[in-house]
Formats: structure tokens, C-alpha cells, sequence
């Protein structure tokens, strides 16, 4: 099973990215990669283009943008979002996930993170 990748949006701290990488997860952020102040839609194409699910607590905006992605058949490696977690909590649901889950699970799905 080929573990999926993952874009943290701007929203996620990049301490989660560092702490999951050492690890072994491949795992990026948008503070790393100067991704801050974009918006949703970019931050979705950013992670679509280097073949990445996206993690993002804003609840609000990116189930729409999973809905956009659908209609308009926009190839995608996951879109999960999540309530605010305390870090110790993040962790380790972002682990189970990646550790449950492979690229093919994630392709164009839509997933509140468990």
C-alpha cells in the first residue's frame, strides 16, 4: 500500500510537519513552502500539483471546494479537514490515518479526519 503524502494548510501548525517527517511520513507544509496568505483554492491546486492530500482545520470553505472539485471533475489526492486539536491529539490522528489509509483511499475523497 503506497502511503499517501500530505499538504498541511497554513492553518496546521509546521512543528506537525516536522514531528511527522521525522517519523518517516512524507509530510509538508504551507508555512515551508511559502504557501501563507494564499488562498484556499491555491493552497488545493498547490497540493493537487505536487500530487499531496491537503489537511486544513477550516471546516468552512473546503467542503465547498471538495464540492467544486467534484462538479468541475478535478482530479484530486484527498482533501481531510479537522476541528481544532491540541497538537498531542493532531498527531495522532494524522498518524492513524496515514498509517490506515493509502493514495488510492485518499484520491478525490472528501474525509472529516477521524
Amino acid at each position: 500500500m503506497a502511503r499517501a503524502k500530505l499538504y498541511l494548510d497554513e492553518d496546521i501548525t509546521d512543528l506537525l510537519a516536522r514531528v511527522l517527517r521525522s517519523a518517516g511520513y512524507d509530510v509538508v507544509s504551507a508555512h515551508e513552502v511559502g504557501m501563507q496568505g494564499t488562498s484556499d483554492h491555491e493552497q488545493l491546486l498547490y497540493a493537487i500539483a505536487e500530487s499531496r492530500a491537503i489537511l486544513s482545520f477550516n471546516v468552512a470553505h473546503f467542503p465547498s471546494l471538495a464540492r467544486w472539485a467534484f462538479e468541475n471533475q478535478v482530479e484530486h489526492f484527498g482533501i481531510v479537514v479537522s476541528t481544532q486539536l491540541d497538537f498531542k491529539d493532531l498527531l495522532h490522528r494524522v498518524q492513524a490515518l496515514l498509517d490506515n489509509v493509502s493514495v488510492e483511499d485518499l484520491r478525490n475523497n472528501f474525509i472529516w479526519l477521524p
